[in-house]
């Protein structure tokens, strides 16, 4: 392993707030999945940026949230454990402190970690005054080791929290190889791609009732390419007809998206197979949630 400078970075903060984008920004390369929809992320994913002797690990959590079924129960838990195992926080936010930011803050004073605050989404805000409102309003909520304004979608000024993390590297080998840009496997990335099209396409309760698992992949040398199946999991006959669509429109449409950016993310021609099962109360069965990768 290279010897060098690395840090462990987690970007935690509520639903929705650009975490995501944040992270694949930072590392130059879509490592996770974005959409509208709030609770995109359900894993903990890990993006790798290594810069001549430094290597950055940024941990995108899920957003903090009270979640009501067993799913959301998990995905706060994944969001909150992974301030156990890193160097120091992002915490991202887009608006004036309110009762959710506070709750991750009581985090923070558990661990004593440091943290740099993140004001995202300034591409939207009319003028430096309403920045200025929203720092304001976290002062003295915590002894934030540095507070950026930034602009994820755009990159106006994430590179300032690259300097912002550097006196909190230690020297250490690296803990990836220097052309690794994820942990994740190619079929968890398949799986979420597959899914980022789902939450895009689809309204109300179905983005979030739904997983998907890579059931096949297989190697067609005749047709050179990868055949890939995978299966779509829903909670109710009435989402598995939302999800078709009309003369299976919809599904033809998230098929194609969802096989593009694979084909972009393998630089491989892949035939894509998709299916729907429905698995009533899915996520509030701990065997289902296990086996769909949302483990405990």
């Amino acid at each position: 392993m290279t010897n060098g400078k690395t840090a462990f970075i987690a970007i935690v903060g509520r639903p929705n707030v650009g975490k995501s984008t944040l992270i694949n920004g930072l590392v130059n390369t879509k490592v996770a999945i974005t959409s509208p929809k709030p609770q995109t992320t359900r894993n903990r994913i890990t993006g790798i940026l290594t810069e001549a002797d430094r290597q950055f690990v940024f941990v995108d959590t899920p957003g903090m949230h009270k979640g009501k079924d067993l799913l959301n129960k998990r995905i706060d838990k994944t969001a909150v454990s992974a301030l156990q195992d890193v160097d120091i926080a992002l915490f991202v936010t887009d608006r004036l402190m309110g009762a959710a930011e506070r709750h991750i803050i009581r985090y923070f004073e558990q661990s004593q970690i440091p943290v740099i605050l993140v004001i995202n989404k300034i591409d939207l805000l009319e003028n430096k005054t309403e920045i200025d409102q929203i720092i304001l309003s976290y002062i003295g909520a915590y002894p934030f080791d540095a507070v950026i304004p930034v602009s994820a979608k755009d990159g106006t000024h994430v590179e300032r929290i690259k300097e912002a993390v550097l006196p909190h590297m230690s020297d250490s080998p690296f803990f990836f190889p220097e052309d690794m840009t994820s942990d994740q496997t190619e079929k968890q990335r398949m799986a979420e791609l597959i899914r980022e099209k789902i939450l895009y396409h689809t309204e109300q309760e179905v983005p979030h009732a739904v997983a998907v698992q890579i059931e096949m992949m297989e190697e067609n040398k005749e047709a050179n390419t990868l055949d890939v199946s995978a299966l779509i999991i829903v909670e109710r006959p009435t989402q598995k007809q939302i999800l078709i669509g009309k003369g299976g429109e919809k599904m033809k449409r998230i098929g194609t998206e969802a096989r593009r950016d694979i084909n972009k993310l393998l630089n491989v021609k892949i035939h894509l197979t998709l299916w729907i099962k429905i698995k009533k109360d899915w996520r509030n069965r701990p065997t289902d949630l296990n086996a769909f990768g949302y483990g405990d």
